[in-house]
């Protein structure tokens, strides 16, 4: 089972490393952007949608990588005053109940979405951007994938008393 997590954890990693790279391309986009209109007087609206497009793939896709990495928000009342074995029923318990069933749902009810979007190729959000709606719809459940992914990871080392990540 540990294989399976350390796979899991090893794919994450992976597409970390190749989704940081969206910010990079993302600010150097919007700069030809800025320099593009103001000092040049030229506007694209597929270079502007480029950025929402990285924007929502850096975040969507990188998902996984942060809790991971136990960078994700949570709000810390009680849990950091916690015993090592208290803290790790609440997360054991979080998994369980809120964090994959809460993906499951976001899974299910953007299916449907998705699904018609790739049947009709759906095109662009504003006249002249990217003819690719279906692309960025399609992050929603990578997403939810991902996040799965890597609760079941983290869950099996819970189980396994070992430490996460």
């Amino acid at each position: 089972m540990e294989r399976l997590a350390d796979l899991l954890d090893a794919i994450n990693r992976a597409l970390a490393r190749v989704v940081r790279w969206f910010v990079l391309l993302m600010v150097l986009i919007q700069f030809g952007i800025v320099i593009g209109r103001y000092v040049f007087g030229v506007n694209s609206i597929a270079a502007q949608e480029s950025v929402l497009y990285l924007h929502g793939a850096f975040f969507m896709l990188g998902a996984g990588y942060t809790l991971l990495v136990d960078q994700h928000v949570r709000v810390d009342i009680f849990y950091a005053r916690l015993s090592t074995d208290g803290r790790r029923r609440i997360d054991i318990f979080g998994h369980l109940f809120l964090l994959l069933p809460s993906m499951a749902a976001l899974l299910y009810w953007s299916w449907p979405s998705v699904r018609n979007s790739w049947k009709i190729l759906e095109g662009p959000i504003s006249v002249g951007g990217i003819e690719a709606v279906f692309l960025l719809k399609s992050l929603i459940p990578a997403f939810c994938i991902l996040v799965m992914m890597q609760s079941v990871a983290i869950l099996i080392r819970l189980v396994a008393r070992r430490p996460v990540a």
